[in-house]
């Protein structure tokens, strides 16, 4: 589990969305255009809405910053931006 991220402590990657869907533990998933799947944990549980997102994300280029391990980078969605729209952010 990835607790408290850090803006530093991120990649940052810039893709197109083209699918949005339930995951595994009320995680939300995002299939970037390079046939990546992101997720925000438990996003559902977070109050965020699968069609809101599909509304504001769908075929839209995104940036995601994802969280980094000791071990690497993560496909855990620390923030999630449409250009200067914040979407969704574990940030303080």
């Amino acid at each position: 589990m990835i607790y408290n991220p850090k803006p530093a402590d991120c990649d940052i990657v810039t893709t197109k969305i083209i699918k949005v869907r339930e995951g595994s533990t009320f995680d939300i998933q995002f299939k970037g255009s390079t046939g990546n799947t992101y997720y925000i944990n438990r996003g559902l549980e977070q109050g965020l809405n699968l069609d809101t997102l599909n509304a504001l994300v769908l075929n839209k280029t995104v940036t995601l910053h994802l969280a980094k391990l000791a071990f690497g980078p993560t496909k855990h969605i620390a923030q999630l931006a449409i250009d200067d729209q914040v979407i969704f952010t574990e940030f303080d």
